[in-house]
């Protein structure tokens, strides 16, 4: 008896079902979700967060720290390719066993200013830097955490490529600690003290390339406990370890500096990590659409198993196609790949309305195929056609016609990958591995992040025996001494700074700006040495010298201190300080000028408050002359106006108005 004809989803088929998995995933935009609805989902989230230390020199070598090459610039060029090797146990880690199937090409651009034999590990590490060693205990004692007796250096494998030794000098400094946050504690799982990886310049087909400009940085790493049960926790966890580090000022800043690793899982599902995220702000809505194409991989895997009565069993079958046969069913491949040399089709037993069924915004499960083509099989997007597309790309004739050579039925789904031979051979295994892990939910894997909160794979979860001991490094005491030393020197504790700036009264909206740029310790010298109202220097730091910044662009001159100089010389002059904004936007521009020629600048001279009523005679004269209006309001407002830039530094603004109200009225 012959199998039913293959029915191919029209337009509108295919985004209905789109539109009804959405509902039966029952996903919430993010600006609608509560804390109860994460509390159903089982939602949990840890952090690994990824810092650059300020240091002059590398962790292991004594190359400079921080000189970075511009794109395009470099003075050597290396190639390398990774190979999986046997682990003490006798196997293979699935990272490197997927790496080995992309066959890359990695190449390293090399300046011989920043680089040496130390980075392709032809030369022993020297000692660890002590100037890093010294921030990263700093930084431990800041976690709290439990400091060990003796720093044991380890190494962990890093299989992409960005680390050209395939490994990573990494040790332990702390263990245990704690960060307060609004409503709980968040623990701290370890603090590491570890040297960076290559920064990517490009990843594109079968090559990919960085520059070793930032490689071996010192850097400290990091990790909580999954404590996090929603997604404003996670962001407000972040914030709070980027304000901690960043208080000890010996932390770099930038892109790039420091970076965050997002774990996600909900209820039933598995770990996934979230790698690299550019910006906190990112965060929320990162995690709550992870959290969603969770449930929705754990939906398909319902839908899956009640369809394929054994999994076990289940396989695909691919009939390669000519280019020639699908111009005749009128189907045109987009152009990404070149080489055209091999077109295949797949069928996927018992997959209809899987591909075409939500994930998370913007995606369906045919993504999920494509993403992993892209990164193992090196084929750039778009890189598969499927029979569920929400566009008409696939006529039905297509398939119905290769019923028979695909053992194709009604329950399954079809799709067409092409490409160079060897690369769509990597592509159908991918294919057909990815729906077999369908049937098991959710698999581990890194993804990587996107700005508008979505993600895609980037590679699958490296295996817990990654580490092994450095028999080139040997053990290094931390002695008690070091730890006090430290511990004299620590900055103030974050939440106590966070709870200053609220009994300072100092605007909400400048909190952020004045903890991620460590102003707190200036701020709080200002109010006690010059005996300046707490909320005036609050706002001439989070709102007067950022919107200066942004203004002018940045700076390698100036100083943040350069604030105090200001205001300690309005003091000295008895000058009123809402001179200061007009003075702080010249120092800006011109660190090193002396403060009589910055006040020159602004054009400043000195004026009484009689010699500024003075001249309203003047001024009432002329506004009858220029205006019609009777609106006494409108009249004050131009006369201060035409006052304001006389009085500024002379007499309060506040005190003008009210004197130049009472004349106008008496007048």
């Amino acid at each position: 008896m012959s199998k039913p004809r293959v029915q191919i989803s029209s337009v509108s088929e295919a985004h209905a079902n789109k539109v009804a998995t959405r509902k039966a995933v029952g996903y919430v935009p993010f600006e609608d979700a509560d804390q109860q609805l994460y509390s159903d989902l089982g939602f949990k989230s840890g952090l690994e967060i990824h810092q650059q230390l300020d240091t002059r020199k590398k962790l292991f070598c004594r190359c400079p720290a921080g000189l970075y090459q511009k794109d395009g610039e470099y003075d050597a060029e290396v190639i390398r390719h990774m190979r999986p090797t046997l682990s003490e146990m006798g196997e293979y880690d699935g990272t490197a066993l997927m790496e080995r199937r992309t066959k890359k090409n990695i190449f390293y651009r090399l300046k011989h200013e920043t680089a040496c034999t130390y980075d392709v590990d032809d030369t022993p590490p020297f000692k660890i830097n002590h100037e890093a060693l010294g921030i990263a205990l700093e930084v431990a004692l800041l976690l709290k955490t439990k400091i060990v007796g003796e720093l044991h250096i380890a190494r962990k494998q890093y299989l992409d490529g960005s680390i050209p030794t395939g490994f990573q000098r990494t040790a332990i400094i702390g263990i245990e600690g704690m960060i307060p946050l609004a409503k709980k504690d968040v623990r701290i799982i370890q603090l590491s003290i570890e040297e960076d990886s290559c920064r990517e310049v490009s990843d594109r087909g079968h090559d990919r390339v960085y520059t070793t400009d930032r490689l071996g940085i010192p850097l400290i790493e990091l990790v909580t406990y999954p404590d996090m049960k929603c997604p404003a926790e996670v962001a407000e966890a972040a914030q709070y370890l980027r304000y901690l580090t960043r208080s000890t000022g010996h932390v770099r800043v930038g892109i790039g500096a420091g970076r965050e690793d997002v774990n996600v899982s909900i209820t039933g599902s598995t770990r996934i990590e979230i790698k690299g995220v550019a910006r906190i702000k990112w965060i929320p809505m990162l995690t709550h659409v992870e959290a969603f194409r969770q449930k929705a991989l754990l939906v398909i895997r319902d839908k899956l198993t009640d369809v394929v009565s054994d999994p076990d069993k289940w396989s695909t079958t691919t009939r390669d196609i000519s280019a020639e046969e699908l111009r005749n069913h009128g189907v045109e491949l987009p152009m990404t790949q070149t080489d055209h040399s091999r077109i295949a089709i797949i069928n996927l037993p018992g997959f209809a309305g899987i591909l075409s069924h939500f994930t998370q915004p913007g995606q369906v499960f045919a993504d999920e195929l494509s993403g992993r083509v892209k990164v193992i099989a090196c084929l750039e997007k778009p890189n598969l056609l499927h029979s569920e597309q929400d566009t008409p790309t696939l006529p039905s004739s297509l398939f119905s016609l290769q019923a028979d050579q695909l053992g194709a039925s009604v329950n399954d789904a079809q799709v067409i990958v092409w490409g160079p031979s060897e690369d769509v051979t990597t592509a159908i295994e991918t294919i057909e591995e990815r729906c077999l892990m369908a049937f098991q939910g959710v698999p581990n894997e890194t993804r990587k992040a996107l700005a508008g909160g979505d993600t895609l794979f980037e590679r699958v979860l490296p295996g817990p025996d990654r580490m092994y001991p450095d028999t080139d490094s040997a053990p290094i005491a931390i002695r008690e001494e070091l730890i006090e030393e430290r511990r004299q020197g620590l900055p103030v504790d974050v939440s106590h700074r966070m709870k200053q700036l609220a009994e300072w009264d100092i605007p909400v909206d400048t909190h952020n700006y004045i903890l991620r740029n460590n102003l707190g310790a200036v701020i709080e010298r200002i109010i006690n040495d010059l005996e300046i109202a707490p909320r005036f220097v609050g706002t001439l730091f989070g709102h007067t010298l950022k919107h200066i910044k942004r203004k002018f662009g940045s700076s390698n001159s100036f100083d943040d201190e350069q604030v105090y100089d200001v205001l300690a010389f309005l003091t000295k002059r008895n000058l009123h300080r809402e001179l200061a904004g007009q003075m702080l936007a010249i120092v800006y521009q011109h660190p090193h000028m002396d403060m009589e020629s910055v006040l020159t600048t602004v054009g400043y001279k000195p004026a009484t408050m009689e010699q500024l009523l003075s001249f309203i005679p003047v001024l009432k004269e002329k506004f009858r002359q220029i205006s019609r209006s009777k609106d006494q309001y409108a009249y004050l407002s131009w006369v201060m106006g035409n006052l304001r830039s006389q009085a500024i530094g002379n007499v309060p603004l506040r005190d003008l108005k009210r004197s130049v109200e009472e004349a106008v009225t008496n007048g």
